[in-house]
């Protein structure tokens, strides 16, 4: 049932062509792995092309991180505790993304989107903490493009089993997680030398 709805919605949007890309990923009713991959099948049918797949990808995917950070900065953490489990974030989510973003500063912003937990939650704590809106959206673009480019591709390389993407992506996660976290330390070590040189 629950996979018939998803699939029904995904027509719909496709149906819309690239703003029908955008318009899923924005209001993340379906998972953005999903969306994308769709989108990929899409190019391998030829009725949309890959560079116009990933500007609505990074469009739709930047718009519904910067509707998440908005709630943070305008709404507070009550606001997200209450109303956050519709949107599919749960308290659990909420702190461990702060904790994250306490920690590792603005370029965890970027290493997050690759990383299941604190992936949409992230956006939250950077609104909380008055993050510069210019900043949080060149975070966010980085990360969102290069998401949008793996699924896409790995959808139009599966043609019409793009329904298994999640099996299919399992087996470069972990090499994506490790990337992230790797980055998260080498900023972390840039940033705390860089205080300490500021210091002397």
């Amino acid at each position: 049932m629950l996979a018939h709805v998803v699939e029904t919605l995904l027509e719909f949007f496709m149906g819309l062509g690239y703003f029908g890309v955008a318009l899923g990923l924005m209001i993340e009713v379906i998972p953005s792995e999903i969306v994308l991959s769709y989108a990929g099948f899409l190019v391998a049918k030829g009725e949309i092309n890959f560079i116009g797949a990933v500007i609505a990808g990074t469009i739709g995917g930047t718009v519904a991180q910067i509707f998440l950070y908005w709630l943070g900065y305008y709404g507070g953490r009550p606001i997200v505790e209450k109303y956050g489990r519709y949107l599919l974030i749960n308290k659990k989510h909420l702190d461990v993304a702060e904790d994250w973003f306490r920690r590792y500063g603005v370029g965890v912003i970027f290493s997050a989107r690759f990383i299941p937990v604190v992936r949409h939650a992230i956006s939250i704590p950077a609104g909380l903490a008055k993050m510069p809106l210019s900043t949080f959206t060149l975070y966010t673009v980085l990360a969102i493009v290069p998401w949008s480019i793996f699924f896409i591709v790995l959808g139009e390389q599966l043609g019409s089993n793009w329904r298994h993407i999640k099996e299919y992506a399992a087996d470069y996660m972990p090499y994506i997680v490790a990337g992230a976290i790797a980055f998260i330390a080498l900023y972390f070590v840039y940033t705390a030398l860089k205080k300490r040189r500021a210091a002397k």
